[in-house]
C-alpha cells in the first residue's frame, strides 16, 4: 500500500521583490504568488524521476532574501511511497530540477539564485 511522503524544496527568485504581503498567506499577492509558483513547480517534478508518484505541493511561506529584490520560496511537496518507488533520491531529483531550470537560473519568467535550490528528503 502507498504511504504519503514529504519533502521540502526551497529557492531563491532574484526578480521578485519581497514584500510585506508576500509573508502573509491570506493577502491576495501571497495567494497569486502561490498559484504562479504551482504552475511552475508541479510540472517540473511531474517530469521529474518520482513524477508518477509525485501529489503536488504547498508552498509554505514567501521570505526576504539577502538582496531586497530577492524572495526565497518555501515549499512542502508530497509522494506517494509504495514497492514499485525505489527510496526518495533526493540528489536525484536536485540534479533533475536543476537540469529543468537550466542549470538553477530560470524558473519561468523568474531568474533563480544559482546557489539557492535546496531539497530535502
Amino acid at each position: 500500500s502507498a504511504v504519503v511522503r514529504n519533502f521540502t524544496m526551497n529557492f531563491t527568485l532574484t526578480n521578485l521583490q519581497f514584500t510585506a504581503d508576500l509573508a502573509m498567506p491570506n493577502s491576495k499577492k501571497f495567494k497569486s504568488t502561490e498559484k504562479v509558483m504551482y504552475h511552475y513547480i508541479n510540472p517540473l517534478l511531474q517530469k521529474s524521476n518520482i513524477g508518477p508518484h509525485f501529489t503536488g505541493c504547498k508552498v509554505t511561506g514567501f521570505r526576504s532574501g539577502r538582496i531586497r529584490d530577492d524572495t526565497g520560496v518555501d515549499a512542502v511537496c508530497s509522494y506517494n511511497n509504495n514497492i514499485s518507488l525505489a527510496r526518495f533520491d533526493r540528489e536525484a531529483v536536485y540534479h533533475e530540477l536543476s537540469t529543468m531550470t537550466n542549470n538553477v537560473t530560470k524558473l519561468g519568467h523568474y531568474s533563480l539564485e544559482k546557489n539557492s535550490l535546496y531539497v530535502n528528503g
